[in-house]
């Protein structure tokens, strides 16, 4: 009897030896499963599944996202004033892109404004865009050929004229489109001079009236972009408006804005500049 059980213990104490080698063995995979090897990398689902934004609202060839509804979304002068220094950009139909830093701009303030398209509240056809929301483009022809781009702000009829670009990139492209525009003259146009007024701009941008009434912080051929900082915030000016002779008490109102010494500026108003500088 002892030899017996002595056996039966030694048997036992066998048969938990190897229950437990295989419960310590890798388990295989179920038929027909992958099994990764060691040197294989394993892909992993991200914590969060955040959706993804548009190309036209992300960062593309280094250059920062454009700017959304938010920004446009505040009164006339405000914007006008915040306008300076952000990049306006332009792609073309064969993806070219115009780009240029906003160094003038001009704030009209909607019905109470005399000078304004909006002026006592009236609404055409023509000054819908003044109407519509923040971000809106207002763009209308004068003297028959000429367009000037605006942009709405907060305020029914109040919007911000767009003046003056320093040119940043497609330059060479710009030239073309405004040699395009002048007649009986073969003169190269300067840089300083491609974006140096409102219908400057609108040439060299090929900005027409096919624009008036999109959302530039949608649109997919024209957007604006936040501008690089500067070593130092740049002096603004505030002067009188250009070429509103018409408009009673407010032609002398400073609703006209532009970075100081900017060689890109398409009127320097020397006395504004020395109130500035006081």
């Amino acid at each position: 009897m002892p030899a017996r059980s002595g056996a039966q213990l030694s048997r036992k104490l066998g048969l938990k030896k190897q229950r437990l080698l295989v419960a310590e063995r890798p388990q295989s995979p179920p038929d027909g499963a992958h099994t990764p090897c060691p040197k294989e990398p394993r892909l992993e689902l991200p914590k969060t599944l955040a959706p993804q934004r548009s190309v036209y609202f992300s960062s593309s060839k280094g250059h920062p996202p454009r700017l959304g509804s938010d920004f446009f979304n505040q009164p006339a002068v405000p914007l006008a004033q915040a306008f300076l220094g952000q990049v306006l950009v332009r792609r073309l139909s064969d993806g070219t892109e115009l780009r240029g830093r906003i160094v003038e701009t001009e704030a009209y303030l909607g019905p109470e404004d005399e000078a304004a398209h909006s002026r006592g509240g009236r609404q055409t056809p023509r000054n819908r865009g003044m109407f519509m929301k923040p971000g809106t483009l207002y763009v209308y022809l004068i003297y028959g050929m000429y367009f000037c781009m605006n942009v709405s702000s907060q305020g029914d009829g109040a919007c911000v004229l767009l003046r003056a670009l320093e040119p940043l990139g497609g330059l060479e492209t710009m030239r073309q489109l405004r040699s395009a525009h002048r007649k009986g003259s073969a003169r190269a146009l300067k840089d300083r001079e491609l974006c140096s007024g409102p219908s400057k701009l609108c040439q060299a941008l090929a900005i027409d009236k096919s624009f008036d009434q999109r959302d530039l912080a949608e649109d997919k051929a024209v957007w604006l972009e936040q501008g690089p900082p500067g070593p130092r915030e740049p002096a603004v000016v505030a002067a009188a408006r250009v070429g509103i002779g018409y408009a009673g008490e407010w032609v002398q109102k400073p609703l006209r804005f532009y970075i100081q010494g900017s060689p890109w500026v398409s009127v320097v108003d020397r006395a504004a500049e020395r109130g500035t500088q006081a």
